[in-house]
């Protein structure tokens, strides 16, 4: 395991650390995961299902959706404490998990809180991440590649983790929990072992998502803009962050919708749980064959790629609510697991591209902060519609077609252009 991360100036470069600790923190989050969704979930008939998880959304993601904005410019104030913040982030998450440990029999409302706690720590970890990857590439790795490694290695420890973590649930819903604050306790140490030049904040500045502002009083000594926004870059960037949100919005709606209607309506002859499973594998390995298929391409014509796997996802959508059938939610999962990989590692690329370095590593931060408030907007229409796959399946063809109309033609318009500044890396 060790050749492979190190593989290709990895291991000289400090990649390999980083692809271990994703590693580390995907196995934490999936553990937490089985035992949040055991507690809140599968324990409970659907309708007390449904009202649990809409009560988790509102005590956990609605304040979320406040918190998120704030952490990328929060974190950009602490550019030389990154692997601090990091090990703070999985320490966090090690004695939360400790503290539900004794609700999570229960369910109790102190259970959320906790879970709200876990959930600020796991973004703001991936955040820093983000920010991280740019400071550790070797020469002979691509960005958009080397962020593809570090994605596949969390996809291979979460399917190690899935099966161990049902299995430490079988001695006892705060089993899992337990196995998590080890893992956490373990991502600490390696957080804090990441190379020196993780904390460098040499040449940066910080990004903005809108358009450049100038200050109203320049002094005769300072006549000079502010940092320049995303906007300046070119319109790629802020174009695939519309298609990528729409495609971060469908994979939160699948997985809270597909979770409650495969429950009442499982797939054909399967039992509600084994229907899951079903989709979640599908989902998985399309989310893993997504990231391989990144790995394996070269990172040309990213807006070319992102106008495909939105187009081939919509069109997707639109014939699974059309011929709606247990074979075309298997396909709708492992197509939106292909198109949100592909989509994001074709969005990394549009950044390493046309985001001066200065500003790329807080490119990063504030795009991917975005993303997940769009995974929550997803999650919470999954939570609200009525059970019917048809109605679902509509509702997230809508959506699509929505940030399809706003991004495919200038995705295409820009590829046509070209590249406003020389590739970078």
């Amino acid at each position: 395991m060790r050749k492979a991360t190190n593989a290709h100036g990895a291991g000289e470069s400090g990649l390999g650390r980083l692809i271990e600790l994703h590693a580390v923190n995907s196995a934490g989050d999936m553990m937490i995961t089985i035992a949040l969704a055991s507690t809140v979930f599968f324990s409970v008939p659907t309708d007390q299902a449904r009202g649990r998880v809409a009560l988790y959304l509102a005590v956990t993601m609605a304040p979320f959706t406040l918190l998120a904005p704030v952490i990328g410019p929060l974190l950009d104030r602490v550019p030389h404490g990154r692997r601090a913040a990091m090990a703070c982030a999985m320490l966090a998450r090690a004695l939360l998990a400790l503290t539900m440990s004794g609700a999570v029999a229960t369910g109790g409302l102190e259970l959320y809180p906790a879970a709200l706690g876990v959930l600020v720590a796991s973004k703001a970890y991936g955040v820093v991440r983000s920010a991280v990857v740019p400071r550790l590439v070797p020469p002979r790795i691509a960005l958009v590649k080397a962020n593809s490694r570090v994605t596949l290695g969390g996809l291979l420890a979460t399917g190690v983790a899935a099966p161990l973590g049902a299995g430490l649930h079988q001695l006892g819903p705060a089993w899992p929990l337990y196995g998590a604050c080890a893992v956490f306790a373990f991502g600490t140490y390696l957080s804090l072992s990441l190379p020196h030049k993780v904390d460098s904040a040499k040449g940066e500045a910080r990004a903005r998502l809108t358009a450049p502002e100038y200050r109203h009083h320049l002094t005769k000594q300072r006549k000079r803009p502010r940092t320049p926004g995303l906007r300046t870059v070119g319109a790629s960037v802020l174009h695939g962050l519309q298609a990528n949100g729409a495609l971060r919005m469908l994979s939160g709606f699948l997985t809270f919708f597909l979770a409650f209607l495969l429950r009442v309506h499982p797939l054909g002859g399967l039992s509600p749980a084994f229907s899951l499973g079903v989709v979640a594998v599908a989902a998985g390995t399309g989310n893993a064959l997504g990231t391989a298929i990144g790995a394996l391409l070269r990172s040309r014509g990213p807006e070319k790629m992102i106008a495909l796997v939105l187009t081939v996802t919509l069109g997707t959508t639109i014939v699974t609510a059309v011929l709606y059938s247990a074979f075309f939610v298997v396909v709708m999962a492992a197509v939106a697991g292909i198109a949100q990989a592909l989509g994001k590692q074709s969005l990394d690329a549009l950044i390493q591209r046309d985001v001066p370095e200065e500003v790329r590593t807080s490119a990063f931060a504030r795009s991917e902060t975005l993303l997940q408030m769009c995974w929550v907007v997803g999650g919470a229409i999954g939570i609200l519609l009525p059970l019917n796959g048809v109605v679902g399946m509509a509702v997230a063809a809508g959506f699509l077609a929505l940030g399809a109309l706003t991004a495919v033609r200038g995705l295409l318009a820009a590829a046509r252009r070209g590249s406003p500044h020389p590739r970078v890396a």
